[in-house]
């Protein structure tokens, strides 16, 4: 993960932002346009090309939506043509090799060849972007952006580039344009950039190690493992990607941003609804209001209403990732709010919140069985293995489990809003600051120091 590694903390970002703050405001876009193609080719150098091309593909549709609007014809076929183009580029870097992975099966294609197609890093937050400009350009509900400068800075702004959160255009329109640099929004973006890194390397690294060892441990893990195991999992995801999140809202803090929101203490949810208002806030909020509310919403009655849930939640399973285990996942999902919506939570507010929360991480935590094994049989040998009484854990790995559960308790209780709240007690006094100054530095030189000795670092979100 390159936001959190050395080289990035100490030399790309300082020397990024000395050239931002360096030169005269007209040419700020600019460094950030160049240093991100820059931060862009660190991993894959080859994909600048598509990058650019998105880039240039989506800034002339913009324009000649906007310059030939009263052309209704011709404003809906570039929509079109964008939109097919756009979904054709990442269809078939992420898609191909599944889609003919899986017509093999039938004997009429069993001759094809797998195609081997690297994934371009990124592809389906940046698609999903631009696809919002465009789409909203054509509804009128911004202007098209004429600076390619400016607009090449919004697609590939790299704090928040390589996984989210999903920016739309509307969201920064102004801020691209007339963004004021502070040094209390400079000193937020420190303390979130450093919380998100805190979040990444000291908690989901360890619950990932936790997880890689219990993970395929089979009858030897027994109950007590698969539930350790799978709940790490848990607490490793939501830490990773929230960390992320941090990180880029903080990073975009210190160039004069402030982007959405991604994650809302999402594990203290008492329904599947309310899980899902409050993680990946910026992908609910797009498959709404680019999914969902065009395909009719609830404004058609109930069956319609079930059929648009069924779309969106399939193809937010399918965006994930090339492997039908996501479809699935999607799909349990989907089924789970279309109960929720036409009975369950009527349930679910008249039983005691205790219960109503069991309920709802019960039923989380067997999504995310679904969402980490890409085989179909892996997954039901697990879930058998959560609820397989009669095998008990193993010495070895008993002894695992009890040396790791001090670290699995501070990630769970830091995944409860409990030190934000404390927080916000503490704002009357005077010594906050100074206390949240030295807090701040002690996590980053825990961080980066963590970062030095250990070589274990997965990015899970990368992969999507």
């Amino acid at each position: 993960m390159v936001f959190s590694s050395i080289p990035f903390l100490f030399c790309f970002l300082a020397v990024t932002l000395a050239l931002y703050y360096a030169v005269p405001r007209k040419f700020k876009n600019f460094v950030l346009l160049v240093m991100s193609l820059i931060f862009y080719a660190y991993g894959e150098p080859i994909f600048i090309l598509l990058m650019l091309f998105s880039i240039g593909l989506n800034y002339v549709s913009g324009i000649i939506i906007g310059k030939f609007y009263d052309n209704a014809k011709l404003k809906k076929a570039v929509l079109i043509l964008s939109i097919v183009i756009n979904l054709g580029l990442l269809g078939y870097f992420k898609y191909a090799a599944l889609i003919v992975d899986t017509l093999k099966y039938l004997p009429v294609f069993s001759f094809l060849p797998v195609p081997q197609i690297a994934l371009p890093i990124g592809i389906s937050f940046y698609t999903f972007q631009t696809l919002s400009y465009v789409i909203d350009v054509y509804r009128s509900e911004c202007k098209p952006q004429k600076n390619l400068v400016t607009f090449g800075t919004y697609v590939c702004l790299f704090p928040q580039l390589i996984a989210g959160p999903i920016v739309r255009y509307i969201d920064v329109e102004k801020q691209l344009s007339k963004r004021r640099e502070t040094f209390a929004l400079f000193g937020n973006g420190v303390r979130l950039f450093t919380l998100g890194l805190a979040k990444k390397v000291l908690i989901a690294n360890e619950m990932g190690i936790i997880w890689d060892e219990l993970k395929f441990s089979g009858e030897s893990a027994g109950v007590l493992g698969h539930w350790i195991g799978i709940l790490a999992f848990t607490l490793q995801i939501y830490f990773d990607f929230s960390g992320y999140s941090d990180m880029a809202r903080g990073l975009g803090n210190m160039f004069g941003f402030e982007f959405v929101k991604n994650f809302d203490y999402p594990y203290i949810s008492k329904s599947i609804t309310e899980f899902w208002r409050r993680w990946h806030i910026s992908l609910g909020t797009w498959f709404r209001e680019y999914v969902y509310i065009p395909l009719g919403g609830n404004r058609k009655g109930k069956m319609r209403q079930c059929i648009n849930i069924f779309i969106v939640w399939a193809l937010t399973g399918i965006w994930h990732g090339a492997s039908w285990n996501f479809l699935l996942w999607g799909v349990y999902f989907g089924v789970l709010l279309t109960l929720e919506k036409f009975f369950m939570l009527k349930v679910l507010k008249k039983i005691p919140p205790i219960f109503s929360h069991i309920y709802t991480m019960f039923f989380v935590i067997v999504g995310w069985v679904i969402f980490d094994f890409t085989h179909i049989l892996d997954i039901g040998n697990y879930l058998v293995g959560m609820f397989n009484f009669r095998a008990d854990i193993s010495d070895d790995l008993l002894v695992f489990v009890f040396s790791r559960l001090p670290i699995l308790c501070i990630a769970a209780f830091c995944s409860l809003p409990i030190i934000r709240n404390i927080y916000k007690k503490m704002q009357i006094s005077r010594f906050l600051p100074i206390l949240e100054s030295a807090a701040v530095l002690c996590i980053l030189v825990l961080s980066v120091a963590s970062l030095v000795r250990s070589s274990y670092n997965p990015f899970l979100y990368f992969r999507f």
